[in-house]
């Protein structure tokens, strides 16, 4: 397929991207190698996913006729669709269809009664309203094709299930709200069209930045200002789009009466003058923070498709942990373990974890996610359930320290620990580490735990140490952390 071919058509995902966005789509079809489309080792491991949950789908449509072609041999693929559907298959596979300069892949055509249902296969947990305009467009061209559509069903993971036990899929009949649909898809496929072959049109920004998903592309359209009211504190997309319908668009243009917590308060008084601002009762909401204190943070892996007992679909599992701990003279020490290979972790971890955590009389996280983590270990190793209740017991949460006594203007209205670390830790940083950001490290822990055997001995060493130093810095940058807020309590 020529260039011209490929940015003049339409696709199921460039479609349900104009929906969002018509200034996203354009970029999304004349910018398709840009780099904001580059998905990073996170969102390659979702795409990832979805495809092994649509290869599982697969399994439930036995006799069907998968086609194994490039995506962008379009013609073979129309051909090769209709060579098997011509032969009687009882079930197509990414069956291809090309109407009005339209593409689309059906996850699955199923034939039944003279006619045929079609199933878009999500690797989601439930029915999402972003799906129906993508079931819509296939059934658009499907109609334009000659294809009788009996029924249009969106089959997703079923929450309910638990590994091995249950049906891993639910089909949600969607013929009803398709057929609402229907009626608009001709007029908002022309629309569509005619931006692709035209220039970038010029839309601004509102909701639709973020809804259903984060656009892409949303840092050129979004001003850089860390003024810019959507640097509020908690202020979110909704709230931060009525402030700017009603001409608001810096913090410093609130009104003087706008009600506003005393996080945000603090972060304007921080901004207005330049100067961190510390709390007085910063000292007394540290003294819990001593003794023998620990630091403990956690890192998941979560497969859509779950391989050890008791999980649900993207259910999150302990597979590794960071942990130092500081002795009332100051001296430091460190523990850690990272799972291997493919069995459960769980075990193994909460062992070490137990053993790791056994001195301590408090136990430091950054956020409650690790209190959910401990939760998780208990439920699965009940023959710890004691000694991991008491590490649940001790923990304590550091952020809320941060969040009520502390705000740098470089903040920029987040409390992360990545954001509030550099400005007051300055020679602690992320920025230079091969992993430094937790869903990558998620998908990495899943690369090396559920891919061993077809990752290279050198690769998985390397791999292996980026996601321990990973982790003992997250671990490390709280223990720095503690030490500063202790100093800025005590001037």
């Amino acid at each position: 397929m020529s260039e011209t071919e490929y940015t003049r058509r339409l696709s199921k995902s460039r479609f349900v991207a104009g929906c969002q966005c018509l200034g996203y789509l354009w970029w999304k079809v004349h910018e398709h190698d840009a780099p904001e489309l580059i998905p990073d080792e996170a969102l390659q491991y979702r795409f990832d996913q979805g495809h092994q949950v649509g290869a599982r789908a697969r399994e439930r449509f036995p006799g069907g006729v998968l086609i194994d072609l490039p995506y962008n041999a379009v013609e073979a693929r129309v051909a090769e669709t209709a060579a098997a559907l011509a032969a009687g298959a009882p079930a197509v596979f990414e069956a291809s269809f090309l109407a009005d300069d339209v593409f689309v892949m059906v996850d699955v055509l199923e034939r039944v009664n003279g006619g045929f249902n079609m199933i878009e296969v999500k690797a989601t947990k439930s029915l999402k309203d972003e799906h129906i305009p993508d079931a819509t467009v296939q059934a658009h061209v499907l109609k334009r094709c000659g294809i009788d559509v009996a029924r249009s069903e969106i089959m997703h993971l079923n929450p309910e299930y638990r590994h091995p036990e249950g049906d891993l899929f639910q089909r949600t009949d969607v013929t009803a709200e398709v057929a609402a649909y229907l009626p608009q898809i001709a007029d908002e496929i022309e629309e569509q069209l005619r931006v692709i072959h035209g220039p970038r049109p010029e839309l601004g920004f509102g909701p639709r930045c973020h809804e259903p998903r984060e656009c892409p592309f949303l840092g050129r359209c979004w001003p850089d200002d860390p003024n810019h009211i959507s640097a509020l504190y908690r202020v979110g997309p909704k709230k931060t789009w009525e402030y700017m319908q009603a001409g608001i668009n810096t913090i410093p243009d609130l009104p003087p009466d706008t009600k506003l917590s005393d996080v945000q308060k603090r972060q304007i008084r921080a901004q207005e003058t330049g100067e961190m601002i510390v709390e007085p009762g910063l000292a007394e909401a540290l003294e819990p923070f001593s003794g023998r204190l620990g630091f403990l943070d956690f890192e998941t892996v979560g497969p859509a498709i779950p391989v050890w007992p008791g999980l649900a679909p993207w259910g999150s599992v302990p597979a590794q942990f960071s942990y130092h701990e500081e002795s009332p003279d100051g001296q430091i020490t460190h523990k850690e373990k990272l799972a291997e290979g493919p069995d459960d972790p769980r075990p193994a971890l909460a062992r070490k974890l137990v053993d790791a955590c056994a001195g301590a009389d408090k136990i430091a996280m950054y956020t409650t996610y690790e209190v959910g983590c401990v939760r998780k270990l208990r439920e699965a190793v009940p023959e710890l359930a004691g000694p991991l209740q008491e590490i649940e017991e001790k923990l304590i949460d550091l952020k809320p320290v941060v969040l009520d006594h502390v705000y740098h203007p470089d903040f920029g209205g987040s409390f992360s620990i990545k954001d509030i670390l550099t400005p007051l830790v300055p020679e602690l940083s992320y920025d230079d580490m091969p992993i430094n950001d937790g869903n990558v490290a998620s998908a990495e822990i899943a690369r090396l735990l559920l891919e061993e055997d077809i990752i290279p001995d050198d690769e998985r060493e390397q791999l292996r140490k980026d996601l321990l130093e990973y982790c003992k810095q997250d671990t490390w940058a709280m223990v720095e952390l503690v030490k500063r807020l202790r100093k800025l309590a005590a001037t």
